[in-house]
């Protein structure tokens, strides 16, 4: 199964250009210290601001980045966005990504990795309507699933074969909700910190089932950057990750000292509501999607050689990727695992 989405001309990525930076001025010895010059990083998160973003938005409105010498242009994504072609072209320094595209920048030779992951599991879930019988991820086989087209080369071959369900029950998912709300016999994929929150205020009680809870590794909310930043501004991009991880640290515990970030979340989208951030961040504790696994004693953002491995080899498996593929080209583990954020 190929993941045309993902390709581009090895020219055009080989001539990535570099980002721009300034430099942080240090204090001389017995002198005042001039005005500090922050170095400039952008970042493209991968939909419209929210909650789910909230840890990069915290290190923004906290002045976090402010403290780690970085001035972050935090760019908000969308429907019409590609983020693997903005950073391909050079266009943004650093991506929110997932495990399953740096694996595709490994398996088409691009020098592109991922360097941090705060969501050590895959929010996607499937949504069924309660009471009909719909209650596991074993008694879907045979029922009528809404699918979008990122989960029928992603999550679906997994589901399929561990479960055995058929294409034939799969239909498009057009992220509208009316058809699931008219249809207690339907089911749809969504994101645990979306879809179910409206669908309750539709008023259906939903059962949610989280793909990772079936074995779905895939790391998502990933930093990703180029190799030629990585190489050529290391230390950026280590105080990059530290100021982010520290962000998610302080946003995940709520309460009055995130006002300033939420401010800016509802800023860049005006969609968004305090409700359905209170929301988000609850869902987000309570299915441990940053603090679990690994980042217990490895700190938020973690990854491990392991983990990468067991993934690729279940895409493999299930072919959404091919075999030779060498995955610890796909990540860097240099600039996480410090206990950062760890509870």
């Amino acid at each position: 199964m190929t993941m045309s989405r993902y390709r581009l001309s090895r020219r055009a990525a080989l001539g990535l250009a570099g980002a721009t930076a300034g430099s942080v001025l240090l204090p001389l010895p017995g002198r005042r210290a001039s005005a500090q010059v922050l170095d400039k990083v952008s970042y493209q998160t991968n939909w419209r601001a929210q909650a789910e973003h909230g840890g990069f938005y915290q290190a923004a409105a906290a002045g976090i980045y402010k403290k780690y010498g970085i001035d972050c242009d935090l760019r908000m994504g969308g429907p019409q966005i590609s983020n693997s072609q903005l950073l391909m072209g050079g266009r943004v320094d650093m991506i929110m990504s997932g495990g399953l595209e740096a694996l595709n920048y490994a398996r088409e030779d691009l020098p592109f990795l991922c360097i941090g992951a705060i969501f050590q599991k895959d929010p996607q879930v499937l949504i069924a309507h309660p009471g009909v019988g719909n209650d596991s991820f074993e008694k879907l086989k045979g029922k009528t699933i809404l699918v979008g087209a990122g989960g029928r080369v992603t999550y679906w071959p997994f589901l399929k074969a561990k479960y055995g369900y058929s294409d034939d029950q799969m239909k498009p998912y057009t992220f509208n909700l009316a058809p699931f709300l008219a249809d207690k016999n339907l089911v749809q994929q969504g994101f645990v910190s979306s879809e179910p929150y409206a669908i309750r205020q539709a008023g259906v009680d939903p059962v949610v089932m989280l793909i990772a809870n079936a074995g779905f590794d895939n790391y998502n909310t990933t930093i990703a950057t180029s190799r030629k930043f990585v190489t050529e501004k290391k230390d950026l991009a280590q105080r990059f990750v530290n100021a982010s991880l520290e962000g998610w640290a302080e946003y995940l515990k709520g309460g009055s000292a995130i006002e300033a970030a939420n401010a800016l979340i509802k800023k860049d989208n005006p969609d968004m509501t305090d409700d359905k951030i209170a929301y988000a961040i609850k869902v987000i504790n309570e299915n441990g999607l940053v603090a679990s696994g690994d980042s217990l004693t490895l700190g938020i953002g973690a990854m491990t050689d392991a983990r990468w491995a067991r993934f690729y080899a279940s895409m493999v498996d299930v072919g959404v990727l091919p075999p030779g593929v060498d995955p610890t080209k796909a990540y860097s583990l240099e600039f996480v695992n410090k206990g950062v954020g760890k509870a």
